[in-house]
């Protein structure tokens, strides 16, 4: 990784063990089975007593910060600033992880809310888009993450090709159907 980035400090961040490699990807597959299934059956699933009603606005922020931190982490490796590029980008996972722990603490606990906007057609087609899209996004953007952890960043610019635009559809759609659903929250 130094003869191509020119930086040692770089070194000890690449993951090369074959062993942690085979065990990265087993859990990318599991979590990329896991997470959508566990997010489908929390609608099956309701905790009575709990108060959440303050997290949609909460992880619709997480949601927009998300997106705002992925452009940022765009702008840093087009500027070739690789260690701040790999700060935004763990700071945007962090940020989808809470958004999704949060919204499953939502909807294990509230009821559904029904969309009554004037736009059905464009909310419905968001948000289907959006959920198909967050599916796919979880193991893109692991095996992405994967790539540029074992130094292979040829392989990690074409994952990101298709990663980078879901994710970042993801959290933007996500703030949108937020803003469209949230007047109808009881």
């Amino acid at each position: 990784m130094s003869t191509i980035l020119n930086d040692p400090k770089l070194d000890e961040f690449i993951l090369n063990s074959p062993k942690k490699i085979k065990r990265a990807k087993i859990l990318i597959y599991t979590l990329s089975i896991v997470i959508p299934v566990a997010v489908a059956l929390i609608f099956e699933i309701k905790l009575e007593g709990f108060d959440f009603s303050i997290l949609p606005p909460v992880y619709a922020i997480l949601n927009g910060l998300t997106a705002i931190v992925l452009i940022l982490a765009l702008i840093a490796i087009k500027r070739r600033a690789i260690l701040v590029h790999r700060a935004l980008i763990r700071t945007a996972l962090l940020f989808s992880i809470w958004f999704l722990i949060l919204y499953v603490a939502y909807h294990i606990t509230s009821t559904h809310t029904e969309y009554e906007g004037s736009y059905p057609k464009f909310y419905y087609s968001l948000l289907i888009s959006h959920i198909i899209l967050s599916v796919a996004v979880v193991p893109l953007v692991l095996f992405s993450y994967l790539q540029a952890w074992q130094g292979k960043f040829e392989r990690h610019k074409k994952w990101v090709r298709f990663s980078y635009p879901v994710w970042l559809y993801v959290a933007i759609s996500g703030v949108i159907v937020y803003l469209m659903i949230s007047p109808f929250y009881k």
